[in-house]
Order: structure tokens, then C-alpha cells, then sequence
């Protein structure tokens, strides 16, 4: 069976799903016994569904939509039992996990078109050290002077340029996730030139011979922050891609769909950016050494593969569940 005779076949079923948890949900004079129990029956039989789409159609868009289906479905039957913060807690231990690995090729074109920028301007300014001022903004490219990196008296100024970074870094984010609505060229674009940024300043401090100590004043809420980035940036680009390439939907209906889709990858970078934030605040500008801030960048990437994995498991567990 291919992909549109399995839509075909099951497509009524799901209309009527859908039907019911929007009914169930908005009229409570509308919940008697045959309402439940068909909707018992429906919801059984998208899980099902779902499973099957999983395994023979992992990265059609029925998957992405018997999975929200399915979702819907879900919290309807539970959510007189699960509180606000029980769900809350569901969207940033699982589901949220569930969404990045559904779109971990997005998150790393966006990672790969910031390598790209960053490379391109790192050796260019390694080249020309004065290519930097045609780089940087002027007010960035002015304030930054290396030699004071790392000392007393430059503390502050060092605090104040991770700060501007992470600020540039945190609007960059929301602009990527935007873009997606011109196609993702704009999230291209950010993606890019914020690589740009980064790389451009990489080769100003290896020049003076303080990329040790750049790179210490980075990692550590920089690992956390530039990964949410990298996912804001694929959230952008997924919305973006599917507004280019439709399939056999319309754009209108991708827009809706994957608007929501990647307004939810948005908003699980919001502890990852709070994290990055209060990193920046008390451990980047802090009198510690520079190899115990890298030791901290080290343990914010353990911390990021462990909530991936843990949620990993978690998605499973719930997926399973499902099946049951």
C-alpha cells in the first residue's frame, strides 16, 4: 500500500476524529456515551494508524499529522486528569523532543549554513585583518579590543561583549523562525551572517593570540545559546521549505500546519535561552579560570545530549503507549 492509498483508505476516519475532539472539546452537552465510545474507537484506530505511518511512511506528512491527530486525541481523554504543569512539563521533556528529531535535518542546514559564515569571514579577516570594519558593525567592531580580554579592569567590557552577543543571538532566533514565512530566505540569510559575525571575531582574537581566551568567554552560555539558534533557524527553514516545495497540499495549509509546528520548536528554546542567559551572567564575566569555563561549556553539552536522549526515551515510552 503507498502513502496515497493508506490516506485514501483511512482519510474519513480521521476527518471524524478530528470532528469529535474539536465537538468534545468546545461542548460539553455534546459528551454522551456513543461519543465516547466512538471516540474511543477513532482514537485506537489513528494510534494505529500512526504506527503504521511511522514505520512505512516515517517522513510523509501523514506521519507529522496522524502524530498531531493522535496528540489532540490524547490530551482530550486526559486532560480533566493532567494539570497545567504536568502538560507544560510534557511539551519540554517530550514533545518538544519529538518535534526536533521529526526536523533534525532542518536544525543542521541551519547549523551548516552558520558554519559556512563563519568560516568565509574567519578567513577572510585571517587574510586582511582589516576586512574586520567592513564585517562587524561599526559600534561592535570599535568596542572590542582583545588585549584587555581576560584582565582586571577588562572584565566588564568582556561581560558586556558576551552580553551584546547573546542579545544579537537571541533576536536573531525569533527573525530566523519569522523568515520562514519569505520562503526561509531571510532564516538563510540570518543563519549566514551571524555565522559571519562569529567567524569575524574568532580571527581578530587569534590574531592577537587570544583565541584560548575568546573561546572561554563563548563556550560556556554559548554551547546552549547557538543551539537554540540552530533550531529556531530549522524551525524557519522547515516553514519555509514546505511553503517552496507544498506537495500535494496547499500553501494555505502548510502555512497553517507548519506555522504551529515550528511556533512549538520556538518555544522550546526558551529554558535553553533562560539557561544561556543566567550562564552569561554568573559564570562568563566570573574571577574563575579559563579551563574551568570551558569545563562548564563541557558539562552545558552533556546536559544538551542528556535531555535529547532522555526525552528520546520518554517519546518512546509515550509512543508505545499509544500502540497499546
Amino acid at each position: 500500500m503507498n502513502v496515497k492509498q493508506f490516506v485514501k483508505l483511512h482519510r474519513e476516519e480521521w476527518k471524524e476524529l478530528e470532528q469529535l475532539v474539536t465537538a468534545l472539546g468546545k461542548r460539553r452537552n455534546t459528551i454522551t456515551g456513543a461519543n465516547i465510545t466512538l471516540f474511543h474507537r477513532l482514537y485506537q484506530k489513528a494510534a494505529q494508524n500512526l504506527s503504521y505511518s511511522q514505520t512505512y511512511f516515517p517522513t510523509d506528512e501523514v506521519t507529522h499529522y496522524l502524530n498531531g491527530l493522535v496528540s489532540k486525541s490524547h490530551n482530550l481523554m486526559y486532560k480533566d486528569q493532567v494539570s497545567s504543569f504536568k502538560q507544560i512539563r510534557y511539551f519540554f521533556s517530550t514533545k518538544f523532543i519529538g518535534l526536533l528529531l521529526e526536523q533534525w535535518k532542518f536544525v543542521l542546514f541551519a547549523l551548516i549554513l552558520f558554519t559556512i559564515g563563519a568560516l568565509g569571514s574567519f578567513l577572510s579577516v585571517m587574510n586582511d585583518p582589516l576586512h574586520l570594519y567592513a564585517i562587524l558593525p561599526a559600534d561592535m567592531a570599535q568596542s572590542v579590543n582583545p588585549e584587555q580580554l581576560g584582565s582586571h579592569d577588562g572584565a566588564v567590557d568582556s561581560s558586556l561583549m558576551s552580553a551584546s552577543i547573546m542579545t544579537n543571538n537571541i533576536k536573531v532566533a525569533i527573525l530566523a523562525f519569522a523568515g520562514g514565512i519569505t520562503f526561509g530566505l531571510l532564516t538563510v540569510y540570518l543563519m549566514v551572517y551571524n555565522g559571519i559575525l562569529i567567524g569575524a571575531l574568532a580571527a581578530l582574537f587569534w590574531h592577537h593570540g587570544k583565541s584560548y581566551d575568546f573561546w572561554a568567554y563563548i563556550v560556556p552560555h554559548g554551547m546552549i545559546e547557538l543551539t537554540a539558534i540552530f533550531i529556531a533557524g530549522g524551525a524557519g527553514l522547515l516553514m519555509g521549505y514546505k511553503l517552496f516545495v507544498p506537495g500535494q497540499y496547499s500553501r494555505g495549509y502548510q502555512l497553517k500546519l507548519q506555522a504551529k509546528r515550528s511556533v512549538q520548536l520556538l518555544l522550546g528554546t526558551i529554558p535553553l535561552f533562560v539557561i544561556a542567559g543566567v550562564i552569561e551572567g554568573f559564570i562568563t564575566p566570573a574571577a574563575i579560570s579559563l579551563e574551568l569555563k570551558y569545563i562548564v561549556a563541557s558539562l552545558t553539552v552533556i546536559g544538551l545530549i542528556l535531555y535529547v536522549v532522555i526525552g528520546r526515551l520518554r517519546l518512546m515510552k509515550t509512543t508505545k503507549g499509544f500502540d497499546s
